[in-house]
């Protein structure tokens, strides 16, 4: 009892935002608290103990994908609803042609599928695992082109992750997506695979490197258009925008030639 007491008087708007940091705009592979999506963060402790956490959601157009929206509203709950200490839950998101819809679901807790019926075509497990896949992607080629960066000579198709910089925050993010997709981390895994982890024949790496570029650079503007709508829409939001990740910035969004073995 102790414990739980001590729990329900930890709850801190810090540390909900913490749990929020771990939710992922899954087509812009950035946290929502990053981007600015968290319109606001409320802590409300009941005479009794009972702390709640009411957190509103904003996107910048209010014709977002539902999907897209629905799951960073799922996963915030989910988030926020695993810190120590919290008990009731709301997450509502404001100003979205789905916003009703969205939030009379996931307050009644109608899943995905419950809440959008025969509109749901996948589920929400596959649509994460596809934009997984894209972040992997996009990780890769970042990492192979900051090392080309270096050595223009480099052998694409012969890199492992132990020929990567250890530490590097290219490296580094990299080796985060392949876990996330049970994709091999040992140092000798080549670092130029395909969607399914296969490693492609030499004849093909430049196909493989130039097709992930182009999935770095959809990822990378549609972060760039989707921070600057926010930034019109809701003026002032800005503030709530933090910086690129370090494994993002200085990479050209242009396809270059002669950066292939």
């Amino acid at each position: 009892m102790t414990a739980l007491l001590t729990d329900r008087a930890a709850v801190s708007e810090r540390a909900v935002r913490d749990a929020l940091g771990t939710v992922v705009d899954p087509e812009l592979d950035e946290p929502i608290t990053d981007v600015g999506f968290v319109r606001s963060v409320a802590v409300d402790r009941a005479p009794d103990g009972t702390v709640t956490v009411e957190v509103h959601l904003r996107l910048p157009t209010s014709f977002c994908a539902p999907n897209f929206a629905f799951l960073m509203v799922s996963d915030a709950h989910d988030a926020v609803s695993a810190v120590p200490g919290v008990g009731r839950v709301v997450v509502e998101l404001d100003d979205h042609h789905d916003s009703d819809l969205i939030n009379r679901g996931m307050a009644a807790g109608l899943g995905y599928r419950g809440t959008f019926g025969h509109e749901a075509e996948d589920s929400l497990d596959e649509l994460r695992a596809t934009f997984q896949r894209k972040a992997h992607t996009a990780a890769m080629e970042r990492a192979v082109t900051a090392l080309l960066r270096t050595d223009p000579a480099v052998d694409v198709w012969a890199l492992t992750l132990g020929d990567l910089p250890a530490g590097e925050h290219t490296t580094d993010a990299l080796l985060r997506r392949r876990a996330t997709l049970g994709l091999p981390v040992d140092a000798r895994a080549p670092v130029l695979v395909r969607d399914d982890g296969s490693r492609p024949e030499r004849d093909q790496a430049e196909t493989v490197l130039r097709r992930a570029r182009s999935v770095r650079i959809s990822v990378d503007g549609n972060a760039h258009f989707c921070r600057g709508l926010l930034t019109t829409r809701y003026p002032g939001s800005e503030a709530d925008q933090a910086p690129r990740p370090e494994d993002r910035v200085l990479l050209p969004l242009t396809v270059t030639k002669g950066t292939h073995p």
